[in-house]
């Protein structure tokens, strides 16, 4: 089934494709040339971090992992998964991935997701650049209501897809 539906978005994709290629080919080219360059850039993170992980993941048991942050760690898991997300400094096109891997390792699907939501909303390494331009209240509202939307989220998402 799954396999069907990545099929089918990329049908989708090549047919959008070619409508683009139909109405600007010079706008088309353009934007496949930046796209590759953009690919390019992210690359060598991309594959240190997928390194990384998999030799984590090869290292540590599945059972480790679902002890931690599995879905019957309870609020523990969920808040060390939130603290990971808030203190992780790498972009979230890589942490999808990384994302799949702990799920199909044992990872809890809420611990996941606040995770990822923390990930790309809640950023305690850019903090002090944060408060420099936005200033210390307005920096530590957006984290804290970043922080609350994530839990909130996380635990819809796991309501409706557990």
């Amino acid at each position: 089934m799954e396999i069907v539906f990545t099929g089918c978005l990329y049908g989708i994709m090549g047919i959008l494709l070619i409508l683009s290629f139909i109405k600007s080919k010079a706008k088309t080219s353009l934007a496949l040339k930046k796209a590759w360059k953009m690919f390019l850039s992210v690359l060598p993170q991309f594959l240190a971090v997928l390194i990384f992980v998999g030799l984590m993941l090869a290292v540590v048991q599945r059972e480790t992992i679902q002890a931690v942050i599995g879905s019957e760690s309870g609020g523990k898991g969920v808040c060390l998964s939130a603290l990971l997300g808030s203190a992780a400094a790498i972009p979230a096109l890589i942490a999808f991935p990384i994302a799949s891997e702990l799920l199909k390792s044992g990872a809890g699907l809420i611990q996941i997701n606040v995770f990822i939501f923390t990930l790309t909303t809640v950023s305690l390494v850019t903090m002090p650049l944060e408060i420099k331009y936005l200033g210390r209240k307005i920096t530590l509202l957006r984290n804290l209501l970043a922080l609350i939307f994530s839990f909130i989220a996380a635990f819809i998402i796991g309501g409706i897809f557990q």
